[in-house]
């Protein structure tokens, strides 16, 4: 565990050395790059810059979201063009019915939850799920910034009152009870949901 934590303290130095002087537009590239093909530490990136610069969490925040949602349309321009084959091929077929079923009766919820969720989530694998199921593109571009929003809020909350290694603290948690965790925010949204039709 110390080792790990060592080197992703490195590798966040370095991330924060290049990205230091860009200010929150460093957020937003970073982002971008993240979103689109590569899975860099995001939360470590934005609990830095919230460290650094605590009066501006609201803008880090939204900056890495917009970021995040900019650099998926890589890979919805993917999915539209005929990414079902290689979501398929990533994934077993009851999963992928689940996955489709769940898009195509709610698209904007099946994308914004995951957005939520911190790694192990395969979230690249559901924005690809989102392309295949064709939704929506602003739908699909608001439904990424909300998860990421939500996500960066508490991430940037958590880190002004606790410090930069609340990402190692909670993100090791997340992993060691990530099941339990995803059934306790599934049932959550469930609940939320019924509300909803319910007062409607």
């Amino acid at each position: 565990m110390k080792t790990i934590k060592h080197i992703l303290s490195r590798y966040t130095a370095f991330l924060w050395a290049l990205l230091k002087p860009l200010g929150a537009w460093g957020v937003l590239a970073i982002a971008a790059l993240d979103g689109a093909f590569f899975g860099l530490p995001m939360d470590a990136v934005v609990a830095g810059y919230v460290y650094q610069d605590r009066t501006r969490f609201l803008l880090y925040a939204f900056m890495a979201s917009v970021g995040s949602a900019l650099g998926s349309i890589v890979i919805y321009g993917i999915g539209y063009k005929g990414g079902e084959e290689l979501l398929r091929k990533r994934i077993p077929p009851e999963r992928f019915e689940k996955i489709h079923a769940a898009f195509d009766k709610h698209p904007f919820w099946s994308l914004m939850f995951p957005a939520m969720l911190p790694p192990p989530t395969p979230f690249k694998l559901f924005v690809l799920a989102a392309a295949v199921s064709e939704m929506g593109f602003v739908r699909f571009l608001l439904a990424i910034f909300s998860g990421r929003m939500v996500r960066f809020l508490v991430l940037g909350l958590l880190t002004v009152r606790f410090g930069p290694d609340v990402v190692y603290l909670f993100g090791t948690m997340f992993r060691q009870h990530y099941y339990w965790l995803l059934g306790a925010v599934l049932a959550g949204l469930v609940v939320w949901l019924v509300m909803r039709r319910k007062r409607s």
